[in-house]
């Protein structure tokens, strides 16, 4: 049904019956946002998200942020999605930007890092943390920028080593990163904002391969750890919190399951001075459940990394781990569910500290070994390293418990 609506599959899409009956389908999304708020008016007790066309000067700002937007994507797509050309001395405010005042950078990384101190200046420029500051609420323009800032962000720390979230970037954009922890701070953005590795995969397929270059000590140190490959990101026992994405600048899990667990946010809205062993066991238990409460279906799905699965016609995407068409190895499937059945006792567990939740894991090796037959062993490995990575955000699980799930399928795959 969907398919005849939008034959090419193009999300996200919105049907309206126009005057006359006929109906008509938009994609757009910036269309779609500000067709809903026109559906939806403020005399009806909707907060408006465009500004009144009554207002000399709003909707005069609305166009030039509007401008702001797409010059700082123009800017996006020439520094991660082409090669940066040669690097030049930099001086002035990008000297400054940099942290050092004899950083080299391509002109498209400069380009990129001034269109966004014009942005910052713009959200500095107003009383509160949104572009329109007198509203305690994002309104249209935030949601404009947020989609792209959100992929700017994952895509600038993993092709170019620049991490636009960490303390020193947090000084130099202090709009920016006062904007943005806004956002994390709502839990209904938190519902659809994706982690950088998710970002990472799914970007090329919608824009092209990105470039490596930038910062590169910097790029090699991010890439590895958004993508699990440098030993300890992925890997237990986790950090508390993760050096690239800031978690607990909001709630890291849905509201409902914070205060099931007793977690109460600091005075400022953050989670960062919470109990980390309680917020760890409270984010294991939440991807354990996921995992317990679909356990047939992730079975499956998991099982067609196994070596059968692997051989059956599978239809070429342009997304890396697009694989819709696969079948699960059926001579593995039973031994990854028995595998993935102890990864959610594990997740499960209910220790008071990670020192014991580590012991705890330990005492279900030998569990897991007699799971799984020597024969299967590598399909079974296999099959978890597929689903590993394929854990999407927040698709299957927020990122603070997203990570538990890959940590403890890596787990699962160093046992055997």
């Amino acid at each position: 049904e969907f398919m005849r609506m939008v034959p090419g599959g193009m999300l996200p899409a919105i049907t309206v019956e126009l005057g006359n009956g006929r109906i008509q389908t938009i994609t757009e999304s910036q269309v779609i946002m500000e067709l809903i708020d026109k559906l939806h008016p403020e005399s009806e007790g909707y907060k408006p998200m465009l500004p009144d066309d009554s207002d000399a000067k709003g909707p005069a700002k609305y166009d030039q942020l509007a401008k702001l937007e797409r010059e700082l994507f123009s800017w996006w797509c020439t520094l991660i999605f082409r090669p940066e050309g040669p690097k030049m001395s930099a001086s002035g405010l990008m000297g400054m930007l940099s942290g050092k005042k004899s950083t080299e950078m391509s002109g498209a990384m400069s380009g990129f890092l001034d269109c966004m101190s014009k942005v910052d200046k713009a959200l500095m420029d107003t009383s509160g943390p949104w572009f329109f500051g007198e509203k305690d609420y994002p309104t249209m323009i935030d949601f404009v920028f947020v989609s792209h800032v959100e992929r700017m962000l994952a895509s600038a720390a993993y092709w170019k080593g620049l991490n636009l979230r960490s303390e020193e970037m947090k000084a130099k954009f202090p709009g920016l990163n006062r904007w943005v922890d806004a956002f994390e701070k709502r839990e209904c953005y938190l519902a659809f904002k994706s982690d950088y590795y998710t970002h990472i995969k799914d970007i090329p397929p919608q824009y092209g391969p990105g470039w490596d270059g930038g910062f590169e000590d910097e790029r090699e140190v991010y890439a590895k750890a958004i993508d699990g490959t440098d030993g300890t990101s992925w890997v237990l026992p986790l950090s508390f919190d993760d050096p690239i994405q800031p978690l607990y600048r909001g709630p890291p899990l849905p509201l409902c399951v914070l205060e099931a667990a007793g977690i109460q946010p600091d005075a400022d809205g953050t989670y960062e001075s919470c109990d980390p062993n309680v917020m760890a066991r409270t984010c294991r238990q939440m991807a354990g459940w996921k995992i317990a409460g679909n356990g047939n279906n992730v079975s499956r799905f998991a099982a067609r990394g196994g070596s059968k699965g692997g051989k059956n016609p599978r239809k070429s995407f342009g997304a890396e781990l697009a694989d819709p068409y696969a079948d699960p190895d059926g001579s593995a499937r039973p031994h990854v569910d028995a595998a993935l059945r102890i990864v959610a006792e594990g997740l499960l567990g209910n220790e008071e500290n990670e020192d014991d939740h580590m012991a705890y894991l330990r005492s279900l090796e030998a569990k897991l070994s007699s799971a799984v037959p020597a024969d299967m062993a590598n399909d079974v490995m296999a099959s978890l390293a597929y689903l590993r990575d394929r854990v999407g955000v927040p698709r299957d699980l927020p990122l603070a418990s997203g990570r538990q799930l890959r940590a403890h399928l890596n787990w699962a795959i160093r046992a055997l």
